[in-house]
């Protein structure tokens, strides 16, 4: 099996991991991880060469822009205290913590190395949380977090990552210096994505047409990343501020095609690229057992130890962390969302799995420092790290839905109902409000001045039919009813027209693109 034919497994697995998956009650990312340990471990299959350097700025812009799109400015303003305790804080000290044990366990591990080992293990990964935690039905304020944790640590963990890398290979540090690093970074990344974002809004525009717009989509975040990362700026905080940007302002509430095909697209590339991302996770699973040949026993006691730090620090860190901001939360009033009981705390705890991120982190480590030598301890820090990825991705990943449902935490879903329910109050009230204005300029019928209003009644119903007395709902639903017969009747009489149409492209003398275009035209109509 050669590499193309490997990457052809890893996209088919992605595919079926998640009926799989759901059938199984088991996270696709989880079951793409142990697919890719499999493939490990099977002689027929080749070692997987990807250069380190290319693996976070392949798998990581299309992952995080997929993310972002699902949520908004608004959330990560509202929640950015507990965004920053989990995002920045956390990362800080599980990194620190990280290093001290690893130093005192490991015999000779440098600490810029051992700094190096916890800056990489220290964020929880983004595409887990949201692909794990997004299929759980957990209350939307927990994934809001989860998501915005892992789309803010990364920034704070790689600069810290390349801060120690740097002082272990040249032997220099300075605080002052990592501090104006991060600082500097960060300013970069928002000055690149905003930017960015702004030129690619306007060449949107310019380009008009669907196709091309969706084509851009997937482009800007790799030229926010590659331009962000080339100035010594955060490739992920820039690609996070571009998605920010266009999704608060590159919204055109009329351009209904671009949006359902666009929301298509982006769920097929998010579905794919990640499982190919924790697939290659379970093949560099190579890499660790050449690595433990003949000491087993000492690097996984090593590996269990720092696992063991990294659990339990997030667990004593979410605890108090969780008490101030329910206390700040409650002495205050603000609109961010927070766990509101220790179930929801411990959702949160058991959900920091680690991911892409680190892989990428832990492969990119020099082989030599500046003086020729071996980078130190190289190998061990690369098990160590390996093991902390596969226990809490696979351990994490497959007990948490058991959790889930054990502590019963779930969705509420009457709030959600009620919002649902004021959104489509505010739908109708607008399509009635629009309908008074053409009637004040333009002379309706009686006739279809009040079937007007009916339809603008049926937008609101449709979307909650909670909104209605119960002689209007009634009323909707025997007219749901005629309308799903007409559809149904006309559903099958443009079945029979694109059976005919499509049938004239094997016809002699038929120009197939003049066939494909009346078909598109048939395919729109029973769209609406």
């Amino acid at each position: 099996m050669d590499q193309l034919a490997l990457l052809f497994v890893l996209l088919l697995g992605a595919l079926l991991s998640v009926p799989v998956g759901e059938r199984l009650g088991v996270p696709s990312p989880v079951l793409m991880t142990l697919l890719g340990g499999v493939l490990a471990i099977a002689d027929f299959v080749p070692n997987v060469s990807i250069p380190p350097d290319l693996i976070l700025p392949a798998l990581l812009p299309p992952l995080l822009y997929a993310a972002v799109r699902r949520t908004s400015w608004r959330q990560f303003a509202a929640n950015l205290r507990p965004i920053f305790l989990l995002a920045v804080a956390l990362v800080f000290v599980t990194m620190v913590c990280v290093a001290l044990v690893a130093n005192a366990i490991v015999p000779g591990l440098p600490i810029a190395a051992a700094v190096a080992l916890g800056a990489l293990i220290a964020p929880p990964d983004p595409v887990a949380a949201t692909a794990v935690a997004g299929q759980l039905g957990l209350p939307r304020r927990l994934v809001s977090i989860l998501e915005g944790e892992g789309l803010f640590n990364d920034v704070t963990a790689i600069v810290l990552y390349h801060v120690a890398i740097a002082a272990a290979v040249t032997g220099a540090f300075s605080w002052p210096r990592a501090g104006l690093d991060l600082v500097l970074s960060a300013v970069v990344a928002l000055a690149v994505g905003l930017a960015l974002g702004w030129g690619a809004n306007r060449l949107m525009d310019l380009l008009g047409e669907p196709t091309l717009q969706i084509g851009l989509s997937l482009l800007v975040p790799y030229a926010s990343y590659v331009l962000a990362e080339e100035l010594h700026g955060s490739g992920v905080l820039a690609v996070l501020t571009t998605a920010l940007f266009l999704a608060e302002y590159a919204t055109d509430a009329d351009d209904v095609m671009t949006r359902l095909a666009g929301h298509t697209f982006w769920d097929i590339v998010d579905t794919l690229v990640t499982g190919v991302a924790f697939g290659l996770i379970g093949l560099e699973l190579h890499n660790a057992i050449r690595t433990a040949s003949g000491r087993w026993g000492e690097l996984l006691g090593w590996a269990a130890a720092v696992t063991g730090v990294v659990v339990l620090v997030r667990l004593l860190w979410l605890l108090p962390a969780t008490w101030l901001t329910q206390r700040l939360h409650a002495r205050r009033d603000y609109d961010e969302e927070i766990p509101v009981s220790w179930r929801e705390t411990v959702v949160m705890w058991w959900s920091g799995m680690r991911g892409v991120a680190s892989v990428a982190l832990v492969l990119a480590i020099p082989l030599k420092t500046d003086d020729g030598s071996p980078f130190p301890d190289r190998d061990e820090i690369v098990f160590i790290a390996f093991g902390v990825i596969i226990a809490t991705l696979v351990l994490q990943g497959l007990t948490l839905p058991w959790l889930v449902k054990r502590l019963g935490v779930q969705a509420d879903s009457e709030r959600e109902k009620e919002f649902e329910k004021e959104l489509a109050v505010r739908a109708s009230k607008a399509a009635k409000h629009r309908l008074k204005e053409i009637e004040q300029v333009e002379e309706l019928p009686e006739e279809l001045s009040e079937q007007m209003l009916r339809r603008a009644y049926d937008i609101g119903i449709r979307i909650s039919p909670d909104i209605g007395e119960e002689e209007r709902r009634d009323a909707h639903r025997r007219r749901a009813a005629r309308l799903k017969r007409v559809r149904r009747i006309q559903g099958e009489m443009l079945s029979a027209a694109r059976h005919e149409v499509l049938a004239a492209r094997s016809e002699p003398g038929a120009d197939p693109e003049i066939v494909d275009r009346v078909l598109r035209h048939l395919d729109v109509r029973s769209m609406r």
